[in-house]
């Protein structure tokens, strides 16, 4: 696919994070080690526990396995938090958990703290075998986030991601004319003209979009 990167969390190796129970796999990474941008695919081993710490431009969570913890509460697999800037916590994983987690992309102390059960959720149908749910819009943000999901064989065009996406595959696999995406699979797609994403079984997508009508942030 043209315009388009992509990483496997299956082709990386965990490494250590500053706790020693907690692994990361960074999807994305820009900026200083420990205090960047990044995207990472986030594992809490049974008992773990994690220092308290600050998020200065937000935290952005969904829980893929198991139960993720802090004083906010416990939240299962498919819940989804965006916690806005200047939020902190311990968090820990009696059981142990796998996460999506997405550091120092949200600024703006004004964002709301949101909580959703994603398998309670309601969807919204946007074409043969595709659904949309959505997980954060706000007119004062140019961020959207989605959950996307896909029965077997349909596909995503493109002309419903216009100004690209990132797109991280939470269930199932992908294919286009030129690859294939596994479970895992984190893609930041330019905008422009490509093949659609087919899924190769269902499928379900985080998508990430950042839409033209609010590129200027409201005062």
């Amino acid at each position: 696919m043209q315009n388009v990167t992509v990483v496997r969390a299956v082709d990386l190796r965990w490494q250590a994070s500053p706790s020693p129970s907690v692994w990361r796999k960074r999807l994305f990474h820009e900026g200083p080690p420990e205090s960047g941008t990044v995207t990472s695919l986030v594992r809490f081993d049974p008992g773990s526990t994690f220092p308290r710490h600050g998020h200065p431009d937000g935290e952005e969570v969904l829980v893929l396995e198991g139960v993720y913890s802090d004083e906010g509460g416990s939240f299962p697999a498919g819940t989804y938090l965006l916690r806005p800037e200047g939020f902190e916590h311990a968090p820990f994983s009696v059981a142990g958990c796998l996460l999506l987690v997405r550091l120092r992309q949200y600024a703006g102390p004004d964002r709301e703290h949101v909580v959703i059960d994603t398998q309670a959720a309601s969807r919204v149908t946007l074409a043969p075998g595709v659904r949309r749910q959505l997980l954060y819009d706000s007119a004062r943000y140019a961020d959207s986030k989605w959950l996307i999901e896909l029965e077997r064989g349909a596909a995503l065009s493109r002309s419903d991601l216009p100004e690209g996406a990132e797109i991280f595959v939470v269930q199932g696999s992908l294919e286009d004319t030129e690859s294939e995406y596994p479970c895992h699979t984190w893609l930041r797609l330019a905008s422009g003209n490509a093949p659609p994403l087919r899924a190769i079984t269902e499928c379900v997508l985080y998508v990430s979009t950042a839409a033209q009508r609010r590129s200027s942030r409201a005062a």
